[in-house]
């Protein structure tokens, strides 16, 4: 068997011969025939592995493109599918130990050792590089190098190349190599996140990401805010929910040994957490944090009511990152029984022009239909909020002002008392308005004293569904409240579709042509107050 492999080696040595493979710099064409001659030198190699030339052609000519920046993903495909065919043939695996040997055979282990010990150094290092090419400048050539590392991860998970006691194991050194590149301290890697988002819903990928975790935390010094939002990226992308723990068999390498331990990888996310809150960060650094914190590290924390001062602070800070704040601060109200007194002067003092050009709009919308449920608020209380409401639709864009006309009425719905601005007989009108815009304090407003004369007006709007939404002043108020979620979301392209798509009927401006500006309408006495220029 020994003679047979090493003559067909050599065979295979003296076919090459009339070639000439020696390289200054590894050269393949470009294009589809790159691919080809890849492909071809691959297949060389795995026919007689002894042949080292080939692989060592194919990964410095990564390297040659990693260099050039260059399109890498042919290269990247050909070695993912070499590397995955020699861990599937145990070919860098060693298990026979040469001291229960004869001589002879034991100097031909060892030849094999040597090179399964070359072969595996080749697969660490390739390896490497390829998780360094997910830096490549093109975003979807770096995704194609984190889809290989993750690949090979997965063949070397099925196929160790060094064997164990305990058998199959995850490549947790792999990941971390990879975990590692993607948090750059130099450019956002979202597009990779984005990607890793197809991986990290397995439990063996979140449990061991999560043991990653705390040793990827920066000890000494602060991280710049492009660090943290990888960071967060990172956390965001391995967050789970208690009910995907219910699937134990969803693995991608290998089978978890027992229950996903939810206890251990909670602590890994406090302890991992608490560094990051202490991290000083940047406004888009700060705004990310919070929608992490909301949408998924707050249900495993086990002090949620630490983050009082937190979001206090960020409560202060205004724009997105008060919005934000406000919907946490809700969550320890409602679930954790937090106080907070002012918490519907600082509500209402959100309500500025600047919350139509942001993107939460929505969010908050929701958060103070949430708040102003209950019947039970004080009148003077609701009718401010109404009121400045009204006042900032005059401003709005279309599709908010839809969101505010609905918002209003269903708080008139909640407090019926409210119908009085609809008509206040001594509420005034645009230039005599008792209620005072510019109070901090709902209280004091005077909205009680006012009507809604902003809303009357709006009723003449010049696109439709604005001057509908605007009228139900004028109609009976329905029994239940309007669905405040199906606006919500809607923007100006929605408005322009559905204007664009309404039937209308045509109508006759004329019947007979006009022979000038004041010929028919008017005559000589619109030209005296009409003067064309």
């Amino acid at each position: 068997m020994v003679f047979s492999f090493s003559s067909a080696c050599s065979t295979a040595r003296k076919r090459k011969m009339s070639l000439t493979i020696a390289y200054n710099s590894t050269q393949f064409s470009s294009g589809k025939s790159a691919s080809k001659q890849l492909k071809q030198k691959a297949a060389e190699f795995l026919a007689c592995t002894r042949s080292t030339t080939a692989l060592t052609e194919l990964v410095a000519y990564l390297k040659e493109c990693l260099a050039r920046k260059a399109p890498i993903t042919p290269c990247l495909l050909t070695l993912e599918s070499l590397f995955t065919e020699l861990l599937r043939r145990n070919e860098m695996r060693l298990t026979a130990s040469p001291s229960a040997r004869t001589v002879g055979v034991s100097l031909e282990n060892d030849s094999q050792a040597n090179h399964k010990q070359w072969l595996l150094a080749q697969y660490k290092e390739t390896f490497a590089v390829i998780v360094s090419a997910m830096n490549h400048e093109k975003q979807q050539e770096s995704c194609q190098a984190l889809t290989t590392a993750m690949k090979l991860l997965v063949a070397e998970a099925h196929n160790p190349p060094e064997a164990t006691a305990e058998g199959n194991q995850f490549p947790a050194a792999r990941l971390k190599q990879i975990l590692i590149t993607m948090l750059s301290s130099e450019r956002l890697n979202m597009h990779l996140f984005n990607r890793f988002l197809e991986y990290s819903f397995y439990l063996d990928v979140i449990f061991f990401c999560w043991k990653t975790m705390l040793s990827l935390v920066p000890r000494d010094g602060v991280p710049s805010d492009i660090f943290a939002q990888n960071f967060l990226l990172m956390i965001g992308a391995v967050a789970f929910g208690k009910d995907s723990l219910k699937e134990t068999d969803n693995v991608l390498c290998v089978p978890l040994r027992g229950p996903f331990d939810y206890t251990f990888v909670r602590k890994q996310i406090n302890k991992t957490w608490s560094f990051v809150m202490n991290w000083p960060l940047g406004e888009e650094a700060h705004q990310q944090l919070l929608i992490v914190l909301l949408e998924k590290v707050l249900p495993h924390l086990d002090r949620p009511v630490l983050l009082t001062d937190f979001l206090m602070d960020s409560l202060d800070v205004g724009g997105s990152v008060s919005m934000l704040a406000l919907q946490g601060i809700f969550v320890l109200i409602q679930q954790h029984n937090l106080t907070y007194p002012n918490i519907y002067e600082k509500l209402y003092s959100m309500f500025e022009p600047e919350i139509f050009h942001t993107k939460f709009k929505a969010r908050l919308f929701y958060l103070a239909d949430i708040f102003l449920t209950s019947s039970h608020l004080p009148e003077g209380l609701v009718a401010a909020f109404v009121k400045r409401l009204a006042r900032l639709s005059l401003i709005a864009p279309p599709q908010d002002v839809v969101i505010i006309m609905r918002f209003v009425g269903n708080l008139i719905l909640r407090h019926p008392a409210l119908k009085r601005l609809i008509f206040h007989p001594t509420g005034g009108e645009a230039s005599g308005d008792p209620f005072v815009m510019e109070e901090r304090d709902p209280m004091k407003s005077k909205a009680l004293e006012s009507s809604l004369w902003e809303v009357a007006a709006l009723q003449n709007h010049v696109l439709p569904s604005v001057a509908m939404a605007a009228k139900f002043i004028a109609n009976p108020f329905p029994s239940v409240e309007w669905d405040l979620s199906s606006v919500l979301e809607i923007n100006e392209n929605d408005i322009f579709d559905k204007e664009i798509a309404r039937k209308t009927k045509e109508y006759a401006l004329n019947i007979e042509r006009p022979a000038g500006m004041f010929g028919i309408c008017g005559g000589e006495l619109s030209s005296q107050y009409w003067k064309l220029f």
